[in-house]
């Protein structure tokens, strides 16, 4: 059988869609490793490795639910975040009212060589 793309992000753009129409708010929990410098959040709502994302409409701001990366802009303790999440880091798409959602894969990384032009804790990057 051939190596078939990933489904993921087709499925939370559609469990994001399902959960708008009917008034409910959206949440990821993203794999937020400190190896990552892929995974851009902000480090101090980081908890066990793992961070829980509200992407309802009224939290934030240009959304995009791409193939690869979801992005979008939002408020933590009054300042503007630019969040950047692989898509093969999101472990859960759920609803906060009720925790009825999809859980995905997310193998855990391999801590990599990091090169000098790399943050060392890389999975934060605040924007001033």
């Amino acid at each position: 059988m051939a190596n078939l793309p990933s489904m993921t992000p087709y499925l939370i753009r559609a469990f994001y869609e399902w959960s708008v129409d009917n008034d409910f708010t959206p949440q990821l929990s993203v794999l937020a490793e400190p190896e990552d410098y892929r995974v851009i959040v902000p480090s101090n709502y980081v908890t066990n490795n793992e961070i829980v994302l509200n992407i309802s409409p009224t939290a934030c701001d240009s959304l995009q639910l791409g193939n690869d990366e979801i992005t979008f802009k939002a408020r933590f303790a009054g300042k503007v975040e630019s969040i950047s999440i692989p898509v093969d880091r999101v472990k859960a798409i759920f609803i906060r009212e009720e925790g009825y959602g999809m859980r995905f894969d997310v193998e855990p990384m391999k801590k990599p060589k990091m090169s000098g032009d790399q943050p060392k804790r890389g999975f934060v990057k605040v924007e001033d």
